[in-house]
């Protein structure tokens, strides 16, 4: 008997001696009243052999017919060959005019021998990932492009913090994409309001970390690479950053995202908001409603938060490293900045902030020696082509310039670039002509410096 069937002689014995009633019988194994008189009458008739399944080692009513088995088989082998369960299955019922399932495909190539043309990969063992004890300890980054506003207005980008103790959304913002400057405003909101954490979580976006395979020398010698504009800001702020290897480690902020698609859009819709900066101005209101509906109790009460620095503009911000020239200017793509007299002298070699409002700032060993103030118009901070173009000329790629959008873009080749030019020819050596005065005999007699 099979462990489905096991329980029966049992509670049929007891039946039968009147101990139980067929109902109470029919309770405990799951099954009909009805059923259970038709058991109790095969046992009381043949005994324990009456309980027995009675297709017990008979084949199958829905058994394949051995001659469209072997027909199956004979087209696997030779006009079929290659063809996966599922296409091969297909093309049995179209063109062969043979009703043959997938799984009964599967179970002839298995008796042939023939393994599957796709090897199925194992599933991957995801390990539940537990929140942090403290607020502050850990904060989660991501962005979603979706219809905040509405179907009928564009897609706009919707960047978030959110605490990994608490589940709480620390900041949220909106831009037209994913960008520097985004992440840059998220995190001054969120360091203004609450303070530094310890550790950012987010994804492998370009702003956070470097995804080329380039190392300079000054990289191997140092041991790790130049960290980006944003890595830079990290490591001033003393902020370990955390990359996650796939979505589903960083899980807890995709499903934020998906509640946030039904309540936030939702909400501004009820509102009647239709632009970006009447959502920027709902969001705080949003937020304190989210908290409190959303929000668990940490583990540890205790917070994890550090206090921001005095100077958090300086950190975030776009760094650059250059040398000052001999009219004392210093310059980045773009901008130009005048030092004042007798700060530091050419070839002195100093560091350019261009800060989330605008400003350049000039500074030499923390010391600031010129601030430029921002330029007219809206702002939007980013890295200067430059510094992309000295990256990339490292790389051996030159940058070509469009000259209809005047758009700097790296060529598309397969072909690796040369990693020195092939040296010229040597040129014959030149020979002064008879009255060259080279040629002249010396007479020191008659030399002005004798005379």
């Amino acid at each position: 008997m099979s462990t489905k069937e096991a329980p029966r002689p049992g509670l049929l014995r007891a039946a039968v001696k009147g101990k139980l009633t067929n109902r109470e019988v029919a309770a405990a194994l799951k099954l009909s009243v009805r059923q259970v008189r038709r058991l109790r009458r095969r046992y009381e008739q043949a005994g324990l052999r009456g309980l027995v399944h009675r297709l017990r080692g008979r084949p199958s009513n829905r058994r394949l017919p051995a001659s469209l088995r072997e027909r199956v088989q004979a087209l696997m082998a030779a006009p079929y060959a290659g063809l996966n369960d599922c296409h091969l299955a297909e093309k049995l019922r179209e063109r062969e005019g043979l009703p043959v399932s997938i799984s009964s495909v599967r179970r002839l190539r298995l008796e042939l021998g023939r393994p599957a043309k796709h090897r199925r990969r194992p599933p991957r063992y995801f390990r539940r990932r537990e929140r942090e004890a403290r607020p502050g300890q850990r904060v989660l980054l991501d962005a979603s492009e979706f219809a905040w506003l509405g179907s009928e207005e564009p897609l706009v980008t919707a960047l978030a913090a959110q605490d990994d103790a608490t589940g709480a959304i620390l900041a949220l913002t909106f831009r037209p994409h994913e960008d520097l400057h985004g992440y840059a405003v998220l995190l001054r909101q969120m360091f203004t309001a609450c303070g530094l954490p310890l550790e950012l979580y987010g994804d492998r976006f370009g702003a956070f970390v470097r995804n080329d395979d380039h190392w300079s020398l000054d990289e191997q010698l140092a041991g790790r690479q130049q960290p980006t504009q944003l890595g830079q800001a990290f490591d001033e702020l003393g902020i370990r950053y955390i990359p996650a290897g796939t979505p589903q480690a960083k899980g807890r902020i995709e499903r934020l995202w998906r509640t946030l698609h039904d309540r936030l859009t939702a909400e501004l819709r009820l509102a009647g908001i239709r632009s970006v900066e009447a959502a920027l101005a709902f969001v705080p209101h949003f937020l304190e409603d989210f908290r409190a509906r959303f929000a668990v109790a940490p583990r540890d009460p205790a917070p994890a938060w550090r206090p921001a620095p005095r100077h958090l503009d300086r950190a975030l911000c776009c760094r650059y490293h250059r040398v000052v020239a001999r009219d004392a200017t210093v310059s980045i793509p773009g901008r130009l900045a005048q030092l004042p007299r007798g700060c530091c002298h050419h070839g002195t070699r100093v560091e350019i902030r261009e800060l989330l409002d605008g400003r350049l700032l000039v500074l030499r060993d923390g010391r600031l020696l010129a601030q430029l103030p921002a330029p007219p118009g809206p702002f939007s901070l980013a890295p200067r082509k430059a510094e992309r173009r000295r990256r990339l000329a490292a790389l051996g790629i030159n940058l070509q310039t469009d000259p209809r959008t005047n758009d700097h873009r790296a060529p598309h080749t397969t072909t690796p670039p040369a990693l020195s030019p092939k040296p010229a020819a040597p040129r014959p050596p030149r020979r002064p002509a008879p009255n060259h005065p080279w040629r002249r005999g010396y007479d020191p007699l008659s030399s002005p410096i004798t005379r």
